[in-house]
């Protein structure tokens, strides 16, 4: 009975062991599959292989001018690519040993590391214990952001760390140690939105990463545990704390000696202000900003992440003069704007009303240079200009400014290319260009004296010149040199009509409206800077007109060429017409309203060009050229009812920003064009075409000259030249009966 009751208890014993294995055993393989369904279902929605070693983090797009100055940065995050070679051994060191000491021994997994950190969260309860080693950072900062394909998240959570682990062995697959390091250093963040130790190194020090010291790789990997906490722009004494924390490990660690030691360690902190948008030229380089935006679609770009080379006309050396006189004179032009307005007491009266502040405040305000104009009093307060300098063969833009530098007045209108302003004498060239194109001569006569127009029952038009002038038969090349407003009106009245100067004005590419009006003369319709510059540049370059370029290529961030940019030209005058025409622009320069260049600003190379003033001096221009440089500027302020001043024309408002950049560029000497250096030759001139002629001519006449009168060279076509001598010159021919 006793064997028997043995018997049943082993047996139900053996029963229930093998009930216990055998659940054991199925629980286990339900775990083992739901892990291994957990993990596929995990790696279904992380990066594969093959789209790790395609991974691409976003990077800074630069705008680079033609003589490789990087003139401003694209991006979303501030993130500069740079090779491992350039990255100091020390920085590499330094980020070893206090971030993953074992790098180089593991697959992207420290077990005994991670084992410890899961032990000691399980028992506290808690998931404060990290464990990470430099391959798993990475995988959290490649795919850290919520927007990308693949989010590993930031949480510390058991989820998070096995997709750390999946990513980080597939890294180690992927890439080298070296190539780990690369994409490390180039990913992760270093505070104040700087990301990649390259352009950590430019914010923090102003320098390249590969020019970073000893105590400055310290101070950067002493960032990276929390870098709002340690950042040396906001917290100095702990960023030198946790910088000297750094060296002393590497110290124990045998990386550096003593002696190494005890010098970083006394250093002091290399912190430079460092603009890193390194905005050098503001409105050129936000026009280059808006044009590339027109171009991401079409050429499967993204500006701001894709890391591209950005390679413009602009020479900074150029721009850098033209920049520093424009800032120049635009504050004595502003100071004379203040003056004249602090004398008018009815304009004071009236702008007080509009601003809804007292005359006293208006007046403390125009008379104190150190106050900062408002914002909404600026279109009626604030003296603006524009300049545009350009390479007249090529058409390569070669600096632009669009408004007032100072940083607080800069905006996002450009007036060089947005602004539409008339032109006044500036456009007078158009018209004088018609009347050569019709026959006549520089030495045509047409009478210097006023003419009445009426509109209409009560409105009549009495064109006036500028200084209130008046005189008898003036050739067309005198009332250009000196801007003879009557010459203009009657060269319109009895030479060509409206319809054949605004037909000539259009074939300049000029894209505001230009109407065939009477007044045409006196440049009353509205132009813009960039093309009255593009207009003046095609009679510096023989009739042969080149669209402004601004944008030479883009390049990817590997170097190769995504697109090329190529201007076109196209010829829209007769050279030999351009040359007459020129000369006699030659003439304002020499001895006209532009002479202040030649015995103020001493520039003395072959030039040409012509001022503008509009009516009550609202608008003051001046646009001249050399055979190499065209530079045309504008003077105004935004609200065209105001006036600039009583005596601001344009020869005293805008030519002086002509006259001293075009004298401080020569000075210098060249410019940077598709990576050549163009040596600028201050005897350049132009040459003359077969078909023009020069003749002695009578001063007071246009026929050819006899012994008995002054005369003067003239230049004609020689399809058109004087035929007849000038009569009655020899005083003895009263004697002849």
């Amino acid at each position: 009975m006793e064997i028997q009751e043995n018997s049943n208890e082993d047996k139900l014993n053996h029963i229930t062991w093998y009930n216990i294995f055998k659940h054991t055993f199925l629980l286990s393989f339900i775990v083992a599959i739901s892990i291994i369904f957990y993990l596929l279902y995990l790696s279904n929605n992380l990066p594969s292989i093959d789209e790790l070693n395609k991974y691409n983090p976003e990077q800074v797009s630069k705008i680079l001018s033609a003589d490789n100055v990087v003139i401003k940065k694209l991006y979303t995050h501030k993130r500069d690519m740079v090779d491992i070679s350039n990255i100091p051994q020390h920085l590499i060191d330094a980020l070893i040993v206090m971030e993953d000491r074992d790098f180089y021994k593991h697959n992207g997994i420290n077990i005994k590391s991670t084992f410890r950190a899961l032990l000691v969260d399980i028992l506290s309860f808690s998931s404060k214990q990290g464990a990470s080693t430099l391959t798993q950072q990475l995988a959290r900062t490649m795919y850290k952001n919520k927007s990308a394909k693949y989010y590993i998240g930031q949480s510390k959570k058991i989820t998070r760390k096995i997709k750390e682990l999946i990513t980080a062995i597939k890294i180690e697959q992927t890439y080298t140690k070296a190539e780990i390091l690369e994409l490390y250093f180039n990913s992760v963040y270093f505070g104040h939105g700087t990301y990649g130790v390259q352009a950590a190194s430019a914010y923090y020090f102003g320098k390249d990463v590969s020019e970073v010291t000893l105590d400055e790789a310290a101070m950067l990997i002493g960032l990276l545990p929390a870098p709002a906490k340690y950042t040396p722009v906001n917290h100095p004494q702990r960023a030198i704390k946790k910088r000297d924390l750094v060296l002393r490990v590497m110290l124990s660690q045998n990386y550096i000696s003593e002696k190494v030691f005890a010098i970083e360690k006394s250093k002091s902190l290399s912190i430079k202000d460092i603009d890193y948008d390194n905005s050098l030229a503001s409105y050129f380089s936000e026009h280059i900003r808006r044009e590339m935006e027109v171009l991401d679609e079409t050429l499967d770009i993204n500006i701001y992440e894709d890391g591209l080379n950005i390679n413009t006309t602009l020479d900074m050396g150029i721009h850098s003069i033209v920049q520093d006189v424009f800032n120049e004179v635009m504050i004595k032009n502003q100071k004379i704007f203040n003056k004249d307005l602090l004398n008018n007491n009815k304009k004071l009266q009236k702008l007080s009303d509009q601003f809804e502040i007292t005359i006293d405040s208006l007046k403390y305000l125009l008379s104190n240079d150190t106050i900062i104009i408002p914002e909404s009093f600026r279109s009626k307060l604030l003296v603006q200009g524009a300049v545009v300098a350009m390479d007249p063969v090529h058409g390569h833009i070669l600096s632009m400014i669009g408004g007032r530098n100072e940083p607080e007045y800069l905006d996002h209108f450009n007036r060089a290319t947005q602004a539409k302003r008339q032109p006044g004498s500036v456009f007078k060239p158009f018209i004088y260009l018609t009347t050569l194109e019709q026959g006549y001569s520089p030495c045509t006569q047409l009478l210097n004296q006023p003419l009445v127009f009426f509109i209409d029952d009560t409105t009549r038009w009495n064109p006036q010149n500028h200084d209130g002038s008046t005189g008898l038969l003036t050739t067309l090349r005198d009332g250009l040199r000196r801007s003879l407003n009557l010459i203009s009106v009657r060269i319109v009245q009895e030479l060509v009509s409206p319809k054949l100067v605004q037909s000539t004005a259009n074939r300049f590419d000029l894209s505001t409206s230009i109407r065939a009006v009477d007044a045409i003369a006196l440049g009353v319709s509205e132009v813009i800077p960039i093309e009255i510059t593009s207009a003046y540049s095609a009679i510096a370059n023989n009739g042969i007109l080149t669209e402004p370029l601004s944008i030479i290529s883009i390049r990817d961030n590997e170097g190769r060429e995504i697109k090329q940019f190529l201007n076109n030209s196209v010829e829209i005058a007769d050279e030999s017409d351009i040359f007459i025409l020129r000369d006699m622009m030659k003439s304002v320069i020499d001895s006209g309203t532009g002479g202040s260049i030649r015995w103020r600003y001493k520039f003395y190379a072959p030039a040409a060009g012509k001022t503008g003033t509009t009516n009550s001096k609202t608008d003051a221009w001046f646009v001249g050229f050399t055979p190499q440089i065209a530079i045309g500027v504008w003077v105004g302020l935004d609200d065209p009812s105001m006036t600039l001043g009583n005596k601001q024309y344009g020869s005293s408002a805008a030519l002086p920003i002509f006259a001293k950049s075009i004298k401080s560029i020569y000075d210098k000497g060249s410019y940077t064009y598709l990576n050549q250096n163009i040596i600028l030759d201050n005897k350049a001139d132009w040459k003359m075409p077969n078909d023009i002629i020069e003749i002695d001519i009578c001063n007071d006449s246009c026929c050819l000259k006899t012994e008995w009168c002054d005369s003067y060279k003239e230049y004609f076509n020689s399809d058109h030249p004087p035929l007849e001598r000038c009569q009655d010159s020899n005083p003895l021919t009263r004697f002849n009966d």
